[in-house]
């Protein structure tokens, strides 16, 4: 079987080079380069499809035909060529899919895969695309969706201009509805994903939640060759660097990673922090910003957006007067990254995910496989991940709160840690999440689809503002 996977926003390169620093890379991409290794692993042979970019700002995407290290020959990476050579948020990217479609079937030729599976609005949209050409069968899968993006951010009739002039929802929106209404399998990480974010209002009429034929529930995983507990000779190193770092060799942390994006609320966990002098007592705050050693010196190295998220923590810290107790650490790729979560685990830590919101939470689980007690929002899909109580979950938007579930999450570390790996181990596998997804496509392969017209523009400008209109009032 040949699986092509399109997601034309962020890229993929080799080294993993910039899961980070930019907030079309990030979790999403793990999740197809996972999942795409553990089907190659398997036998298919997968294509990820994604955007040619040849910018001085942005190298090592340049090669159009890439493959990762050690992986199967099964799996290579494909960049097509749309909108010229340089990096384009996925914002700027609507105009050009077309162009990206045309260029992918020219490349395919007659010898095209057997099916596709789309990932985000912009691959889903290009699912369409293809399949309107060739009658491909495809899935879909959102990761996170525009409707719960344009609530969060509170668009409202006065100031809808701004925001799509920023985010292009109508197009974002438009493609989402598409990709539901014309996908085989719809492909969610939880049962919540399924009916809370597909049910809003703005996808009425393009899919039915309560529709079973058309939902497939299939959680993402952990690669656990890399995240897992076990001691590594090669950590050693990184180990040696952490301990100059914290300046001792016991005692808990409490762990933060994530791009500096302000959905993540670190700000949250500095704030509770700051409030809290029994947290202050308990542990010190370890905060992970890759690329920045010291960030009270350097924090004009970061693009705005990055530094209008980190500078007000900053001043936080130093107004709480809690800077020696807090610690920035440049953590560079997922092995350094496990590694840095076993020293920490070793030392009795917690982690903590603290998103306004979190479709699903790749990050809780990584760091759970690797010995680390998880404190995560309740908001979204950690509910769902740890519903066996193997974390503490807490209300992002109230800092007491968070400081509570750091608290209690410190005094029952040791349950927790080995209750999440347990959990990650039992249910949350890249290869339990590759059978998912071949199930899902075996199911559909072959069978006739009903011819669904033309692909028309997108624009849902009339339907969002009809939502903000009714929503709002």
């Amino acid at each position: 079987m040949h699986v092509a996977f399109l997601n034309p926003q962020g890229n993929f390169d080799r080294n993993d080079s910039y899961l980070t620093e930019h907030s079309d890379f990030g979790g999403q991409l793990v999740y197809v380069k996972e999942l795409s290794l553990a089907l190659a692993r398997m036998g298919v042979r997968v294509d990820i499809v994604t955007r040619w970019i040849d910018d001085p700002q942005w190298p090592g995407f340049a090669q159009r035909e890439d493959a990762y290290d050690d992986s199967p020959d099964e799996l290579r990476i494909l960049r097509v060529p749309c909108g010229g050579p340089r990096f384009l948020a996925k914002e700027l990217l609507w105009p050009h899919l077309p162009e990206f479609v045309d260029q992918l079937l020219q490349f395919y030729g007659a010898v095209r895969p057997d099916y596709l599976t789309s990932h985000y609005a912009d691959g889903g949209y290009c699912a369409a695309l293809m399949q309107q050409a060739t009658g491909l069968g495809f899935t879909f899968t959102g990761h996170s969706l525009g409707a719960q993006k344009l609530d969060k951010l509170g668009m409202t009739a006065a100031n809808s201009g701004q925001f799509e002039q920023c985010f292009h929802f109508s197009r974002r929106i438009d493609a989402e509805r598409l990709a539901m209404q014309r996908a085989d399998t719809i492909i969610t990480s939880t049962s919540q994903e399924r009916f809370e974010q597909y049910g809003h209002p703005l996808y009425r009429g393009a899919v039915d939640t309560t529709d079973d034929g058309r939902f497939c529930v299939v959680p993402p995983g952990v690669n656990t060759e890399v995240f897992n507990d076990e001691p590594n000779p090669r950590d050693d190193a990184l180990h040696r660097v952490l301990e100059r770092q914290t300046g001792e060799t016991s005692g808990p942390w409490i762990v933060v990673s994530s791009r500096l994006d302000e959905k993540k609320n670190i700000g949250g966990v500095v704030e509770a922090y700051a409030r809290s002098q029994a947290l202050q007592d308990q542990a010190r705050l370890a905060l992970f910003v890759r690329g920045l050693d010291d960030p009270f010196s350097r924090i004009d190295t970061l693009p705005g957006p990055e530094r209008a998220v980190l500078q007000p923590m900053l001043e936080r810290i130093e107004q709480a007067e809690v800077r020696e107790r807090v610690r920035f650490f440049n953590i560079q790729s997922q092995r350094d990254l496990a590694a840095a979560y076993r020293f920490f685990a070793r030392r009795g830590s917690v982690f903590v995910l603290s998103s306004f919101y979190e479709p699903f939470g790749l990050a809780p689980i990584e760091a759970a496989a690797c010995g680390l007690a998880v404190v995560a929002t309740r908001h979204g899909g950690p509910t769902e991940i740890f519903a066996d109580g193997s974390a503490v979950l807490v209300d992002p938007f109230d800092a007491g709160n968070i400081a509570d579930g750091i608290a209690s999450a410190l005094g029952d570390q040791q349950r927790l840690a080995a209750a999440g790996k347990r959990r990650v181990r039992t249910r949350y596998t890249w290869q339990q999440t590759a059978r998912g997804y071949l199930q899902a496509i075996e199911d559909k392969l072959g069978r006739p689809r009903p011819e669904q017209g033309v692909v028309g523009e997108l624009d849902a400008t009339a339907r969002i503002a009809e939502y903000l209109e009714t929503s709002r009032s």
